[in-house]
């Protein structure tokens, strides 16, 4: 695993190079760039949006917790969760800066850190504040450490159960670090226009983007756990999200982000390069994907453990792989985008 820690000072530089073209008529790939950021936009502020409502939420149930306040925060966390999967194949700009796409989700974590660093926090006399979150590094920092608090099982039939005052202190104070991360990316993103517009290399970042989003969801978070790499066992438990039996969905909401995010603007790049029918074909293929669901909309475990039900996840995972073959081998070529060597490492 190799975080992604690029530096942000390209795209300031990237802006005083562009504004004396601020002003010019945008050509056909400024117009697909046009598109891309004002999509992408549309995803940010949704995760602004359910990420200040997660926050509220957090902060009404530990000042008078009751099961219908818990049901709600917990249906909140899945709303925002969701809201971080469409958009979480964007790999290049504002979500580089401070580690930021880390901060929402540390995945993987092959050391189970997320929950050894709640049980250090939620057993220490040290008040939880939004200087010790800062302070505790991206594991403590974003959705699997709600996710922790909210839906591990141990931790519910133990004395820290929520709402217990320190895990309720860690609760509301990471749902506030949450919330103002996705506003300010959704501030950020804003900002970036101008220098996304005028800068040809940002047009095969998206691109590249996309294409790894699809590799990682192939092959880390379908064929690992399903036991078709690695040792050949099944695993639910290194999914990314099984506590809250929500792993399936997270592959829905993932590939839903790309279609309305994403794939618009690039089928229109392909039908302009003269690959309509290819363009046809990954339409069609997204819809394939898609149409495993509900069918896959269960518990990772479950899907992992009753052969009826992983006759549905290999579906899945079928449709995926030829997606991602369509992508990253056909519409690469097509549209002269050169993947680097394990181009899928860091997510």
């Amino acid at each position: 695993m190799q975080p992604i820690i690029r530096a942000f000072c390209a795209s300031t530089l990237a802006v005083a190079a562009s504004l004396s073209f601020a002003d010019a008529p945008m050509d056909g790939p400024q117009n697909t760039r046009a598109g891309w950021h004002a999509a992408i936009q549309s995803g940010y502020d949704l995760l602004a949006e359910e990420t200040t409502q997660l926050a509220e939420h957090a902060s009404s149930y530990c000042t008078a917790p009751d099961e219908q306040l818990r049901a709600q925060l917990e249906q909140h966390w899945r709303d925002a969760f969701m809201a971080w999967q469409q958009v979480r194949f964007v790999d290049f700009g504002p979500v580089e800066n401070n580690n930021l796409a880390w901060q929402f989700q540390f995945w993987p974590d092959p050391k189970n850190l997320v929950a050894r660093k709640a049980g250090y926090l939620t057993n220490s006399d040290q008040p939880i504040t939004a200087d010790l979150i800062e302070q505790s590094g991206v594991a403590v920092q974003g959705f699997p450490m709600l996710e922790y608090l909210l839906f591990d099982e141990a931790l519910s039939n133990s004395k820290n159960a929520l709402p217990a005052p320190h895990s309720c202190a860690l609760l509301t104070t990471v749902t506030r670090h949450i919330a103002e991360n996705s506003k300010q990316l959704s501030d950020d993103w804003h900002s970036f226009k101008t220098p996304y517009l005028n800068t040809e290399a940002y047009q095969v970042s998206t691109l590249k983007s996309a294409m790894a989003a699809l590799e990682i969801l192939e092959e880390k978070r379908l064929a690992k756990p399903m036991g078709l790499r690695g040792n050949g066992k099944r695993n639910p438990y290194i999914t990314d999200a099984w506590r809250s039996g929500t792993s399936a969905l997270s592959v829905e909401a993932t590939l839903r982000g790309l279609q309305q995010h994403f794939l618009p603007e690039f089928l229109k790049l392909l039908e302009q390069k003269g690959e309509a029918p290819l363009a046809q074909r990954i339409q069609r293929q997204f819809e394939a994907a898609l149409d495993n669901f509900p069918g896959a909309d269960r518990p990772m475990a479950t899907l992992l453990s009753d052969d009826n039900a992983f006759r549905t996840l290999q579906g899945l995972y079928v449709d995926v792989s030829q997606l991602t073959t369509l992508f990253n081998d056909q519409a690469a070529v097509a549209l002269g985008v050169v993947r680097g060597f394990n181009s899928s490492d860091g997510d």
